[in-house]
């Protein structure tokens, strides 16, 4: 089954379905829009009660409801000045290390970090023998996107690609995942110094978000990169603050620069995680 799995993603055109999804997720067909939402609920156990607005009837479509906002107490954000807080819901794909320009996928996979970043060798150079963490982002989970530190949007980067599923099974199986499917990649300065915080698409999201430029995928075919620090325009994010989105779920990955962060030693691969908790600690000289 798990052959079948990948070998059917491999033939099917992952782009078109996509968007075809996305245009059905948009629907504000009352009837419609109201099943798609009860039976996501019932298939996923979504739990409703902690979401700013418990009615699923009351979103205007599927997207609306996927991308729904959680009540002000739900995810609380670690207060500690050194804690990075994790971006998101979900479980730790993998986390470690970058070494020798390698970010570990799943056992026998690794990709490239500079192929992750879209081939920018200046932003590859800021983050060799830096630290990763891969969050996936089940269909379940709240599906917003936090800032794990403080921090100034130095740039970003839309890097078209596949649209490749982001679950276990095909992280095991298709080599260099995160660094051939669709992402966005946002570069940050922090009081850790540079940090990444990069979300991939994957098969059927029908959208990538980030609060200061809307929806940003699908765009153009080729790499757009949007430079921030020079312009009259400042972006800047406290710690906890939403960044983007996703519409239907998919992956975030947070780099960091060498010697600059200190995962908690509780997250390994599968460990689940929530939007907040500390997932690790500023390292200081």
């Amino acid at each position: 089954m798990k052959i079948a799995f990948i070998i059917l993603q491999y033939l099917v055109p992952q782009h078109l379905l996509s968007r075809l999804v996305g245009k059905l997720a948009e629907t504000d067909i009352p009837w419609l829009k109201d099943l798609l939402i009860s039976r996501f609920i019932k298939q996923y156990r979504v739990n409703m009660d902690e979401a700013k607005d418990p009615d699923p009837r009351h979103y205007a479509n599927f997207n609306a409801f996927f991308t729904r906002a959680l009540k002000s107490d739900a995810r609380p954000i670690c207060e500690d000045a050194d804690a990075i807080a994790c971006p998101a819901d979900g479980a730790i794909s993998q986390i470690g290390k970058i070494t020798g320009g390698r970010i570990f996928q799943a056992k026998g996979q690794d990709y490239s970090l500079l192929a992750l970043l879209g081939g920018d060798r200046e932003a590859a150079a800021l983050f060799e023998n830096g630290s990763f963490a891969t969050v996936y982002l089940s269909p379940r989970d709240y599906h917003r996107v936090h800032m794990p530190l403080s921090g100034t949007l130095r740039s970003m980067s839309y890097i078209p690609g596949a649209l490749f599923s982001v679950n276990t099974t095909t992280a095991e199986n298709v080599q260099g995942l995160f660094a051939r499917n669709e992402r966005a990649v946002c570069l940050f300065d922090t009081e850790a110094g540079p940090m990444a915080l990069i979300l991939v698409g994957a098969m059927i999201v029908a959208g990538i978000e980030t609060v200061w430029d809307g929806q940003i995928a699908p765009p153009p075919k080729g790499i757009k990169t949007t430079d921030y620090s020079q312009g009259a325009r400042e972006i800047h994010l406290q710690k906890g603050e939403e960044m983007g989105r996703f519409k239907l779920g998919s992956t975030a990955i947070v780099l960091f620069a060498k010697d600059k962060a200190d995962w908690h030693e509780r997250f390994q691969a599968t460990t689940p995680t929530r939007l907040g908790e500390i997932l690790g600690h500023i390292k200081t000289a």
